[in-house]
């Protein structure tokens, strides 16, 4: 006896199709959404050339099932087969977002071109699922082109990811998967990883982008055998506790970096890599970098210090601590090591902080994923010390520029700009606005501002220093000010522990 599986399948034709049709070759649907709603057995769905999108009747996100195969024409990337559109969809890890079609477990989809032209729009969502993605064109999508997540272990095979306003590829939280011969090129970031992610990209060509690849927080890929080329700011961006597998002396790496115009390898952790077999240029390799040819032990090694200037460098001299308010709170991240300013003691907690500072604290503590493509400034050169992580905090939602096209970044940051920032930064869901009622000045925070100033109180990130109750939202910040408010707001997303502290909370005025 033989097992055999019931394979259904249906073809669509946007253009001469109709939903009240069989499906088959010679009645064909019109819309997918109406074939996805066929049959719950492995299905095969044939899309025939067309736009599909709510003008011709699907309903989005379209949700790719379990089994399903989707395919348009594999020869051509599907570049007459255009999927179009924007729905909600509640992410087990990033919240409410915007999709064009969600691929569950072992789903597939070949040969199409999909397009997400919302502001914040993806195009793909993978959520802890592993399916096929192959032979595609992931084209000018509002945000990224593909994000994965969760425990998500795709195979993307073969894929256009072109003009993405933010990214081609994006990879978070505990993804793996493979990311194999794929074109990125004409996106402000090819591939950008984040959190646990470790996935393999091997064999592919990122041309063009601003930064071919960016890794944060603690991601851990396997790069090998890319050609990473002509990318208008750099090839492969290192932050956080980051850590790519470029080589070793039993396997070497054999990416090829060519024609990138500010670096090749930009390494801002603090952390040495090693590089195996890999062409690079020495000039454009910026931070600690060991190079070592192919097959061969470490010798005639080059090391390269980051040139740019530490946020400790530009903060002035020692002051003690002892007895200060925000003692606690500085302290506790110090040994959280998430800030490179209070190493030496130096932070003066009295003082002010720049904007340049704040990005830069902001940058190293929450190491954002780029959700936006960030402005190029007229007043931040791209040789200034803070320029990198301006331009990170800055795609990753926490800080913006002025309707001149500056960010001012000598200027002092005030409470509020640091309150508005956290929230937006973070992501965090709006609270009722009644809750101000406990601030005695509430009458001098501006009304675009209340929201946020609320979901900050609700989430106890506000810290008010000497009365609990006034806000004072347009004074500048003290650099201790900020690092409890940072410190709170790395509480409210679960990252750390509360610390009490008789300035943080609510308090009911008498």
């Amino acid at each position: 006896m033989v097992n055999s599986t019931l394979v259904v399948t249906l073809y669509i034709n946007p253009m001469t199709g109709n939903d009240n049709n069989t499906g088959s070759r010679l009645s064909p649907f019109k819309s997918l959404t109406r074939a996805l709603k066929v049959s719950k057995i492995p299905t095969i769905i044939h899309l025939e050339a067309g736009t599909y999108s709510a003008a011709s009747g699907e309903m989005f996100p379209l949700i790719i099932p379990k089994g399903a195969i989707v395919v348009g024409k594999e020869a051509n990337k599907g570049a007459e087969i255009v999927i179009s559109g924007s729905g909600e969809y509640q992410s087990p890890s990033f919240g409410i977002q915007n999709i064009t079609l969600l691929l569950l477990d072992n789903a597939s989809l070949l040969g199409v071109t999909v397009t997400n032209p919302s502001t914040k729009g993806t195009g793909i969502w993978i959520e802890s699922a592993a399916p096929t993605l192959a032979h595609n064109t992931l084209r000018d999508c509002g945000r990224e082109g593909v994000f994965s997540t969760g425990t998500a272990k795709p195979a993307i095979l073969d894929n256009i990811f072109v003009q993405n306003t933010a990214s081609g590829l994006v990879m978070a939280g505990h993804s793996q998967g493979e990311v194999l011969r794929n074109l990125f090129e004409r996106n402000p970031l090819g591939i950008a990883l984040s959190d646990f992610a470790t996935p393999t990209i091997a064999n592919n060509k990122l041309s063009e982008n601003r930064t071919a690849i960016a890794l944060s927080r603690n991601a851990q890929p396997v790069i090998r055998q890319n050609l990473i080329t002509k990318n208008t700011q750099g090839g492969l961006f290192v932050n956080g506790n980051a850590i790519p597998d470029l080589g070793n002396t039993q396997d070497s790496a054999d990416n090829i970096f060519s024609d990138n115009s500010e670096f090749d390898l930009y390494n801002a952790t603090t952390q040495k890599l090693i590089s195996v077999g890999n062409q690079l240029n020495p000039s454009l390799i910026k931070g600690l970098c060991e190079l070592i040819p192919a097959n061969e032990v470490a010798v005639n090694t080059s090391l390269f210090e980051a040139p740019t200037e530490s946020l400790s460098q530009k903060l002035a001299a020692p002051v003690e601590l002892d007895a200060h308010w925000a003692k606690p709170f500085i302290q506790a991240l110090m040994s959280m090591n998430l800030t490179h300013c209070f190493a030496d003691g130096n932070y003066q907690p009295d003082k002010p902080m720049s904007r340049a500072q704040y990005a830069s604290l902001v940058t190293i503590a929450f190491n954002p994923f780029p959700k936006i493509s960030a402005p190029d400034f007229t007043d931040v050169p791209k040789d200034f010390w803070a320029y990198n992580a301006i331009q990170i905090a800055a795609s990753g939602g926490f800080v913006g520029g002025f309707s001149d096209r500056t960010f001012r970044p000598d200027q002092n940051v005030q409470r509020l700009q640091v309150i508005v920032s956290l929230v937006n930064g973070l992501g965090l869901p709006p609270a009722n606005s009644d809750i101000l009622e406990v601030y005695s000045d509430r009458h001098t925070i501006p009304d675009y501002a209340r929201k946020a100033v609320a979901t900050a109180t609700q989430q106890k990130i506000i810290v008010n220093y000497p009365d609990p109750n006034q806000l004072s939202p347009l004074r500048l910040a003290t650099r201790a000010e900020v690092a409890a408010m940072v410190y709170q707001a790395l509480v409210a997303i679960g990252r750390t522990s509360a610390i009490k502290s008789v300035y943080v909370g609510l308090h009911s005025r008498t």
